[in-house]
């Protein structure tokens, strides 16, 4: 029996309307959330999520702005200007958009956010609470992969889980949150793939999520009967997008599947607007307390 699909606009429609009342609730508290996008130099691709960003924040009732810096700008006038952005009480959240010209430590920018405004939850501190199981904001496309798993009402104890890729935004984190569920949970990666052992994970993997950027790296016939996958993977290639897994071929075996495009990256967006309430909600209680 083909897979079914595992869907993000579902799940993504129900986030904005949640982040929505929440909004008009801490207005009425006299606390408007807002979103401040710093974009370095030009980028397409980058161009294409900030007008998503946009668009979500009007849905939802957070106020949103796109600050253009020139790419010349260097990394101590950008690490001076977020300064400022963590001193001034009218912004709530903060986002860095990668990449960063190549003057720039993207990361050690990233850093710099104050960590109750960091919408993305890249701080080695919101890192460090996901870690202890404690998480507050947490990486969005991470969190959407473990939320699409969850909705799913597999239970994860015990399970065997593999996560192919292990970047500091989705690979670790999605890892974490899945380990923090008693998922029994093995990363694999670049060195890995090298020595050959990638399929061998893969084929015993119940609950599989692929983070790498590689068109159809993991194998149809690898994914293990009745799985539940999650490809992450959006790969522009001869006027089509690809995932990391071949979808068609994986379908035939596991018992559901995310469509790509259309998958966790599309509650990616959902989940940045939940944590821009979230993050205002944290900057209140710091006021109150």
């Amino acid at each position: 029996m083909p897979a079914q699909l595992l869907k993000g606009k579902p799940m993504a429609d129900k986030i904005k309307a949640d982040v929505k009342k929440e909004v008009e609730d801490l207005k009425s508290k006299g606390v408007s959330p807002s979103l401040v996008a710093i974009q370095v130099g030009e980028n397409d691709a980058s161009r294409v999520y900030t007008n998503a960003q946009k668009k979500n924040a009007e849905l939802c009732g957070i106020k949103y702005e796109l600050q253009e810096l020139p790419a010349s700008m260097a990394q101590e006038q950008l690490i001076k200007h977020i300064d400022g952005l963590n001193a001034d009480p009218n912004v709530t959240g903060i986002i860095l958009q990668m990449p960063v010209p190549e003057q720039i430590d993207g990361k050690v920018c990233q850093w710099r956010i104050a960590y109750e405004k960091d919408i993305e939850g890249v701080t080695p501190y919101n890192v460090g609470l996901v870690t202890f199981g404690k998480p507050r904001l947490t990486p969005c496309t991470a969190l959407g992969a473990f939320e699409l798993i969850k909705s799913t009402g597999v239970e994860l104890y015990g399970k065997e889980v593999v996560v192919v890729g292990h970047s500091d935004i989705v690979g670790k984190p999605a890892a974490l949150l899945l380990l923090n569920s008693f998922g029994t949970v093995t990363v694999t990666h670049i060195a890995t793939g090298q020595r050959g052992l990638t399929e061998g994970h893969v084929r015993r993997a119940e609950i599989l999520v692929v983070a790498v950027g590689v068109p159809h790296l993991i194998k149809g016939d690898w994914v293990k009967e009745g799985a539940i996958v999650v490809d992450i993977g959006i790969n522009p290639k001869d006027g089509k997008i690809l995932g990391d897994v071949e979808t068609e071929a994986a379908m035939e075996k596991a018992a559901w599947i995310t469509p790509v495009p259309g998958g966790a990256g599309t509650a990616t967006t959902a989940i940045l607007m939940r944590n821009t309430v979230e993050a205002a909600k944290w900057q209140l209680e710091m006021k109150q307390s």
